[in-house]
């Protein structure tokens, strides 16, 4: 018998991501209880984490790459004192130390985490080496040399000190961080060693965890017009880039792949726009002289 393949639905779904699911998971229990054809999330999320996890549905999906670029706050604990295998909690410890540092020393080596950095990605990470995942190689015993990656972050900030053993962080940083790489080097850069202990994702680009739905109310809601009414435009999608008003002819050439005329706005020459058209996004590309030339068109 043929799978059915599910409703036309575009949108975003804000979810509150719990511990212990895997964000493939919650990306298949929104598509489930909206019954949508098609569903995606920007920017994955550890199974112990927390926090937002905005899932795409539809055309929204064509919007992914802009949340997935897209500056996003994380408050995270570091357990100081103790290394792990996986740089979190999950893991099995590895090596301890009696030092701890005082806050002035956390605030002094945080200085050197703020910018343009390069950063290790964990043993046990989706990072891909020789056609393998590295946590299946970590999980098999062996030891990878990981190439360091570039990341921006816009700000690392000393939030709370619960006790000794234990530094509250909070971080705003661009695409591809790895908050267990801070901690662990964070630990490492203050020869006390350190691991994350626990992890929410506090907002990513346009989304916010305040506003995020629980999975107790998708499965409350799940199939009901209810849960339809919780989802975000696919504009919202788009927060980042300049909108471009089309012209009713050029909307009609945009939603055919071809360049359509926009009225005159402030977008320079070669920058990277949507247009709308009564309201709604027709498509995304680049300006050029009066024109929107479409690499995304949307079937709205």
């Amino acid at each position: 018998m043929a799978r059915k393949k599910g409703r036309e639905v575009s949108g975003w779904l804000v979810v509150d991501k719990p511990a212990g699911m895997t964000s493939t998971s919650v990306v298949n229990k929104v598509r489930w209880a909206l019954d949508a054809k098609k569903a995606g999330h920007a920017g994955t999320l550890d199974p112990a984490a927390t926090g937002v996890l905005a899932v795409a549905l539809g055309e929204a999906t064509k919007t992914v790459p802009f949340i997935t670029d897209a500056l996003k706050c994380y408050r995270f604990a570091v357990r100081l004192g103790v290394a792990t295998n996986t740089d979190d909690a999950e893991g099995e410890t590895i090596a301890t130390s009696d030092l701890r540092p005082t806050d002035a020393g956390i605030e002094a080596a945080l200085a050197a985490f703020r910018g343009d950095i390069m950063q290790v990605p964990p043993q046990f990470s989706a990072v891909k080496v020789d056609g393998e995942r590295a946590y299946a190689l970590a999980r098999a015993g062996e030891e990878m040399d990981l190439a360091a990656r570039p990341l921006w972050v816009e700000s690392l900030d000393l939030a709370a000190r619960p006790d000794a053993d234990t530094v509250e962080l909070e971080m705003v940083c661009g695409k591809g961080g790895y908050v267990r790489s801070i901690a662990r080097d964070l630990g490492q850069a203050l020869g006390c060693l350190g691991h994350v202990l626990w992890l929410r994702r506090e907002w990513s680009g346009p989304f916010e965890a305040a506003d995020g739905v629980s999975i107790e109310l998708i499965d409350a809601e799940a199939k009901t017009g209810a849960l339809d009414s919780r989802l975000l435009p696919l504009e919202v999608g788009l927060a980042d880039l300049p909108e471009l008003k089309a012209t009713p002819e050029g909307a009609a050439r945009l939603r055919n792949g071809n360049p359509g005329m926009v009225f005159a706005s402030d977008v320079e020459w070669g920058e990277e726009a949507w247009a709308s058209y009564q309201g709604r996004a027709v498509a995304v590309g680049v300006y050029k002289s009066g024109e929107l030339h479409p690499n995304r068109v949307f079937n709205l």
